[in-house]
């Protein structure tokens, strides 16, 4: 299938997701990323998850992490939808974020965060492949970034569902994740 025609289908899968089934996936896809033999993270990558799509909870992992690697130092995505540009911004407690007109919570007050010292990124998906390859919301701000990080990031993505067998439609500029994790099962590529 296309990416175009899976948005469509795994945005409505997930959108018909019960508060209680959604909840029960999150924690089955912590469960499944707890099994990952993670090298020493220092700085890790996220976002907030959108409420409104039915994302999974990547505030469950992040906490995870942060007992695991109490140094551990967040950044979250500061988008610029002119210039199709995304930054990583460090974050604290003390950090305050203003809504983008996408609906996005992003950093105001935040330093840069280098792409190379990047140890672990989360990246946002609707679906994803057998090979890594992944469906995003179509705007290219993460396979832009993670060109700029070192290749020995580790990538990691959530879905409440299975993987496709193959995206049709990727691109030269496509990056694939190095890990997906499902409620089922972790997926190394």
């Amino acid at each position: 299938m296309k990416k175009k025609e899976l948005r469509k289908i795994f945005a409505e899968k997930r959108s018909s997701l019960s508060d209680a089934e959604k909840s029960k996936l999150d924690d089955l896809l912590l469960i499944q990323f707890q099994k990952l033999r993670l090298p020493v993270i220092q700085y890790l990558f996220t976002y907030y998850p959108l409420v409104a799509k039915h994302e999974p909870d990547t505030g469950l992992v992040t906490r995870y992490l942060q007992f695991l690697f109490p140094h551990l130092q967040i950044a979250i995505p500061k988008t610029d939808f002119n210039t199709g540009e995304m930054k990583a911004m460090l974050v604290s407690d003390e950090s305050i974020y203003a809504l983008n007109h996408y609906g996005i919570y992003e950093p105001e007050n935040s330093i840069e965060l280098d792409p190379l010292m990047i140890d672990l990124v989360i990246v946002p998906l609707l679906a994803f492949d057998k090979t890594g390859f992944r469906v995003g919301y179509g705007k290219g701000f993460y396979d832009k970034y993670l060109a700029l990080c070192d290749e020995k990031i580790v990538t990691v993505g959530f879905s409440y569902f299975e993987p496709v067998e193959k995206i049709e439609d990727t691109n030269a500029f496509d990056v694939p994740l190095k890990y997906c994790i499902t409620p089922e099962r972790l997926y190394e590529f």
